[in-house]
């Protein structure tokens, strides 16, 4: 073979592997750089995230003055500021902006391909809202009292809740992705419980579509994420409903696509402690088998423990995945973890409840 013709294969040869070895780098560029100012940020703020002994500390508080005070040197000060009357109210709307707070930031330093997702997970708050407002309103409750400062469409929950009559809150909803479920709610075509599940329904579809949109390390991550919610609404969902003896038919509308376990064997068992022996057989066993005891007088605690294993799943994902998309997921729910404990012992200190039950309490809730 000629020099030139060898020249030439080793030019070809060496200009394919530096465009593969340049097409490899540009992927491994564009797939973990993004993550890395935002994760670092998240990994400085997860260093101040509050320790167990910080929670016994302020279950000393005795008055929510000294609970307010306790909190100046952490993240919650500012938003605390505008508390005056130190009443549980206050201090629990201070908490939930400061938890909006956290999913709006997520919005902000992550990368454009994922924040998307974390606007989604806000809208979970409108469900919420819009469901908490509508039950207080039948039952002629103030709603204003029950309407969570955080979400997507605020200004209209609060719209809601002064509303006057039913048929105003249709008008402030049109236009919205709840106006159907609602008009067929006032019609009486669906129950209020079928209602709130199709909120649901709706809200859980898109987090899933947004996932499953994704590629690589980011379906899977946000796609694991998502099922694992869903199974925890459909096992609770489940459990509730045997609890109060109801039957397959009344439950199969009640239950949300797009989880990962078969339900069918459990819906048709006579009672809770049957829909719990069929559970031990699928992934959610373990946890399940941790809390038996105890959730067939309460099943707060499964909720609890439910919430306990989604954390540790995307802890796990994030060792897995050190620069991606679990990082920031894990973050929020160690936050909202946190700000129902604050919740918590802000409303047992307003109760009076002594120092010592307030540390068992909120230890249980863990």
């Amino acid at each position: 073979m000629e020099t030139g013709a060898v020249t030439g294969i080793l030019n070809t040869t060496l200009a394919v592997v530096f465009t593969w070895v340049g097409y490899k780098t540009a992927r491994i560029i564009w797939k973990y750089t993004p993550y890395s100012y935002p994760n670092a940020r998240i990994k400085a703020m997860e260093a101040k995230l509050l320790s167990e002994q910080r929670f016994n500390e302020l279950a000393e508080s005795r008055t929510l003055n000294n609970f307010v005070v306790s909190l100046e040197d952490t993240d919650y000060k500012d938003y605390l500021a505008s508390v005056s009357n130190y009443t549980v109210e206050e201090i629990e709307r201070a908490l939930e902006r400061a938890l909006a707070g956290t999913y709006e930031l997520m919005v902000t330093i992550l990368p454009k391909r994922v924040n998307p997702f974390f606007r989604l997970l806000l809208e979970e708050w409108d469900v919420r809202n819009i469901t908490s407002v509508i039950k207080a309103k039948m039952v002629n409750e103030p709603a204003s009292d029950y309407v969570v400062e955080i979400g997507t469409m605020l200004p209209k929950v609060k719209a809601m809740a002064e509303a006057k009559t039913m048929e105003e809150i249709l008008v402030i909803l049109e236009g919205t992705p709840y106006e159907e479920p609602y008009q067929k709610l006032l019609l009486g075509e669906i129950s209020l419980k079928e209602f709130e599940t199709e909120l649901y329904r709706m809200h859980y579809a898109k987090l899933l579509n947004y996932a499953l949109s994704k590629k690589e390390d980011e379906r899977v991550i946000l796609e694991e994420f998502v099922r694992l919610k869903i199974d925890k609404t459909n096992i609770l969902t489940v459990l509730r409903a045997k609890a109060a003896k109801m039957g397959a038919e009344e439950i199969k509308p009640l239950i949300i696509p797009g989880g990962t376990i078969k339900l069918d064997s459990i819906l048709h068992v006579d009672d809770l402690s049957m829909a719990l022996a069929e559970l031990d057989s699928t992934r959610y066993g373990a946890v399940i088998r941790d809390v038996r005891e105890e959730v067939e007088r309460d099943l707060s605690v499964l909720e609890r423990a439910l919430d306990r294993h989604i954390r540790e799943r995307m802890n796990e994902l994030t060792r897995f995945y050190p620069l991606s998309v679990a990082t920031s997921l894990s973050y929020i729910l160690q936050k909202e973890r946190e700000v129902r404990k604050l919740r918590a012992i802000a409303k047992l200190i307003d109760d009076g409840v002594e120092p010592e039950r307030i540390k068992e309490f909120v230890g249980d809730a863990a």
